[in-house]
């Protein structure tokens, strides 16, 4: 029983985090996002702006995600969420995205 456990318990702390499960985008707009773009920090478009976001939701999603991940003028790259996957991050960012509209 014990040898189980131990098995099992090492199993899951060698288990990638990509493999764990993901945040939606609502919980890392609420997390990290937020820290920024709930007040426009630095010239963060802010969470449901419309106008501010009608530029950046024209270039598309995946050309939002390049630059979140690479950073954007005072954002660095993956904002605050240097644990984010690549899935997350464009999450986050479609949820942001939505409330925009």
């Amino acid at each position: 029983m014990k040898k189980t456990l131990l098995i099992a318990a090492t199993a899951v702390l060698l288990t990638p985090a990509a493999a764990m499960a993901e945040r939606t985008g609502e919980e890392i707009y609420k997390t990290k996002c937020s820290v920024c773009h709930a007040a426009g920090v630095a010239g963060a478009p802010k969470f449901g702006d419309a106008a501010a976001w009608a530029p950046r939701a024209e270039k598309g999603i995946d050309a939002l995600l390049a630059t979140a991940i690479t950073g954007i003028n005072a954002m660095p790259p993956k904002g605050t969420c240097m644990d984010c996957s690549d899935s997350e991050l464009k999450a986050g960012i479609q949820y942001m995205l939505d409330a925009a509209k």
